[in-house]
């Protein structure tokens, strides 16, 4: 009757890879809820301008030294600030990037292994 499942077997199986799915699922929701409230900085300028972000690119403050607060140097000035806040997302998706290498490897999966996130 269940010759095209392998058998009992195959449904055993089938239910293993539905927990082992199941608890992938629940882990990743975990990481995305670590990675949204988890915040790196990026600075720029040697430290004059620190932006902090969540690890999924959220901007949530932003600290100008007030010695380059001139306003001849206005250009200067958003330049830090768009530097400060590209390191920032890269430091985030770098360790976006980290805990899902992590969590990939911890199920056993490659971890060259790509999801869909």
């Amino acid at each position: 009757m269940f010759k095209g499942l392998g058998g009992l077997g195959g449904l055993g199986d089938m239910a293993k890879m539905m927990k082992t799915a199941q608890e992938m699922q629940s882990k990743m929701a975990e990481l995305q809820d670590s990675l949204a409230s988890s915040v790196v900085q990026g600075e720029s300028g040697a430290g004059l301008v620190k932006v902090r972000a969540t690890c999924k690119g959220e901007v949530t403050g932003l600290d100008i030294d007030a010695s380059i607060l001139v306003p001849s140097e206005k250009e200067v000035l958003e330049d830090l600030i768009l530097a400060a806040i590209r390191d920032a997302q890269e430091k985030g998706q770098a360790k976006s990037g980290d805990e899902m290498r992590r969590l990939t490897e911890g199920l056993g999966l490659p971890a060259d292994f790509k999801l869909p996130f």
